[in-house]
């Protein structure tokens, strides 16, 4: 996406939605590779006009300051970075609400990405259909992976491949489950981990059933990235629903 050379962008930070299909605002709305987002008002009782304009709330947001970001949680979300906006734009003290815009660079969670490379770097190549610069960020800074001319930055690759497998072997490692995962039970299906207390958990299957089980006799399936209970785990089951 070439920037009109006849203005000068404002850069901001914001954070979007991430599928196979692409990135997504916060809002759902679908951001095409090579294609600048263009801001509508859907206030309509305010009645017609261009957006943004200053006495609505309408209009392309982006943060100051990338801190800014981090502290509204939106860091939170799959993938944050840099953005162009450009054509009218109304500043605000911590952001702005522009006409245009169009991602400058990106930042993966690694968090959001599969567990296995071949899988991360497929779903970084569809990233890079935006043609910006690609970052993945872990708990000590970030490190590029793609570069918008170049391709794949092979230092960043490795780096990458020593952090996933640091990461993989973490979370093994403490067994850090949390209420809302998804567990597969053997002969009984899927669970939704309802509480986790000390070396025990609870797991709902369906609407009526609960499962009671050790964290040891859980281990983590790469392949199918969930928790899976060990064949021969002993699984002691409850009609009651464990408090939150």
């Amino acid at each position: 996406m070439n920037i009109p050379d006849f203005v000068s962008p404002v850069v901001g930070y914001r954070a979007w939605r991430w599928d196979n299909s692409g990135l997504q605002s916060i809002n759902q709305e679908r951001w095409i590779p090579g294609e600048y987002i263009a801001a509508q008002c859907r206030a309509t009782y305010l009645g017609s006009h261009a957006s943004p304009e200053e006495t609505c709330s309408c209009g392309i947001y982006a943060a100051k300051t990338f801190q800014h970001l981090v502290k509204l949680g939106y860091c939170d979300y799959a993938v944050f970075g840099e953005v162009y906006l450009w054509g009218f734009v109304v500043e605000h003290r911590l952001g702005y609400r522009g006409q245009f815009a169009y991602p400058k660079a990106l930042a993966v969670s690694i968090d959001a990405l599969p567990f296995t490379l071949a899988e991360a770097s497929a779903r970084l190549e569809n990233l890079a259909s935006y043609g910006t610069d690609i970052f993945v960020r872990g708990t000590k800074g970030s490190v590029r992976v793609w570069a918008k001319d170049s391709g794949r930055d092979q230092i960043g690759f490795e780096y990458l491949v020593a952090l996933r497998k640091k990461y993989y072997e973490q979370r093994l490692r403490e067994k850090s489950l949390k209420r809302g995962d998804r567990v597969a039970l053997v002969g009984r299906g899927i669970g939704i981990v309802e509480q986790v207390d000390g070396g025990q958990i609870c797991i709902m299957v369906g609407k009526q059933l609960t499962f009671r089980l050790q964290l040891r006799d859980l281990h983590w399936n790469e392949r199918n990235r969930r928790w899976e209970s060990k064949p021969g785990a002993e699984l002691a089951s409850t009609s009651s629903t464990p408090s939150p």
